[in-house]
């Protein structure tokens, strides 16, 4: 899912600029000499419409990532997964950041250069990740990083996240080092920035889903999105592990973006990612010590077709729970933990997505989510957010406006629906 506002601001430009199975084993930070890496933070990467990209020239990217859990190494995850051409970059640094909101100013003293197989300069083939070596530097939990990445030569952006929901900035020339930097542009992308790990051995949390999960319509620059917020509940209860959101506004379970040709959806359906079935791999399976999934996908595929997708992707109930299936089984054969987590009510949305038949799916949907049994366990989001007077609506006090997405009130609200035992 992803508001009109959003979409129409990338369209122009604007935006670039329960029964639970034995626990898993708890690891140390190290294995004899190797440390074990936990993910911190992670952004999904995806492709751009076709339609000529932003390009960079000389230029630095500078991002803020907020980390759930801290550590005293890390290592940055740069992609270019939807490249079609090797991406050259000059030189990648990391700091703590100072201030908050839509700061980017590093703390004094924190900066530190990235290395790539002992390098400062590094080529990511087209087409693939890029890991970094590990950098010395104490993360403390719930913190910020900037993470800068100058690019010297000239860059199309073909491989982003297109809703960070975080002010990110570009400078001119490589101002990596710069405690502060002039901005020329803002950009709530994270561009060629996938992820960040801590030597860790917490174990991490993956937060699979859509706009809902991505944090659209809440606060921007705040971190207020419910899987920030439920990492914030962590730390409060000392439990130690990583959250990573790889929700994406407007993903599918089942499609991946198809807009029917001539409409406005070309110009930004791209941005909605590959279907989470197609993505799973890349976007949970390989990230850094994951260990539990939490899955909340669903009201795309119901709410698309015949709006950014052709009617003919229609889908029935037991088309989604058949997708739901396949998650867990590639979950539990990858040795996560899989949650379920209920679609919430969307009636008279402002998107179109809402019908007497969609409701009834999405009702279908739910009761196998909870009563199925196919799921480690259940996170009830619709009961923690639906109107009690009108239980096939957001409650009002949780509702942003558009009566599809939670405001930050909702988002608090589902962050405090996760049972927190699911994760000791």
């Amino acid at each position: 899912m992803s508001t009109r506002r959003e979409l129409l601001a990338l369209a122009s430009g604007a935006a670039v600029a329960a029964t639970l199975p034995g626990a898993p084993a708890q690891a140390s930070g190290r294995t004899g000499d190797t440390p074990r890496w936990t993910g911190t933070w992670a952004a999904a990467p995806t492709t751009v419409p076709p339609t000529p990209p932003t390009v960079l020239e000389n230029q630095t990217v500078r991002h803020v990532v907020h980390v759930s859990t801290g550590g005293d190494r890390l290592r940055i995850r740069l992609t270019n997964e939807f490249g079609e051409q090797p991406l050259v970059v000059g030189e990648v640094r990391v700091a703590r950041r100072a201030g908050t909101g839509a700061s980017t100013a590093n703390q004094p003293g924190s900066d530190r250069a990235v290395t790539f197989g002992g390098h400062t300069t590094a080529t990511v083939p087209a087409g693939a990740p890029l890991v970094s070596d590990p950098v010395h530097l104490r993360v403390p939990a719930g913190t910020e990083l900037t993470v800068s990445v100058y690019l010297p030569r000239r860059t199309p952006v073909t491989t982003l996240a297109a809703f960070a929901y975080q002010d990110n900035v570009i400078a001119a020339g490589n101002v990596t080092a710069a405690r502060m930097v002039t901005p020329t542009a803002v950009v709530g992308q994270n561009l060629f920035l996938s992820g960040v790990s801590v030597a860790s051995g917490a174990g991490a949390i993956v937060t699979l889903g859509d706009s809902i999960t991505n944090g659209a319509n809440a606060a921007a620059n705040l971190n207020h999105r419910w899987p920030d917020l439920l990492a914030a509940r962590l730390r409060a209860a000392r439990i130690d592990r990583g959250v990573v959101n790889v929700g994406v506004s407007g993903n599918r379970l089942l499609h991946d973006p198809n807009p029917p040709a001539g409409s406005d959806a070309v110009a930004y359906a791209a941005y909605f990612a590959q279907s989470a079935l197609r993505r799973f791999d890349r976007d949970v399976v390989a990230q850094p010590g994951a260990e539990f999934l939490i899955v909340l996908l669903g009201v795309n595929d119901l709410g698309h077709p015949g709006t950014t997708a052709p009617a003919s992707e229609v889908v029935s109930a037991d088309d989604l729970i058949a997708g739901h299936r396949q998650l867990i089984a590639r979950a539990h054969q990858a040795g996560l933990r899989a949650y379920g987590a209920t679609v919430l009510p969307f009636k008279d949305d402002t998107l179109g997505f809402y019908s007497a038949g969609n409701e009834r799916k999405r009702a279908a949907l739910n009761h196998w989510i909870r009563t199925g049994g196919d799921y480690d366990a259940v996170i009830d989001f619709d009961a923690a957010v639906r109107d009690r007077t009108d239980p096939l609506r957001l409650a009002p006090a949780y509702d942003s406006g558009d009566h599809l997405h939670p405001n930050d009130a909702g988002m608090a609200a589902l962050a405090a629906a996760v049972p927190l035992r699911l994760f000791r």
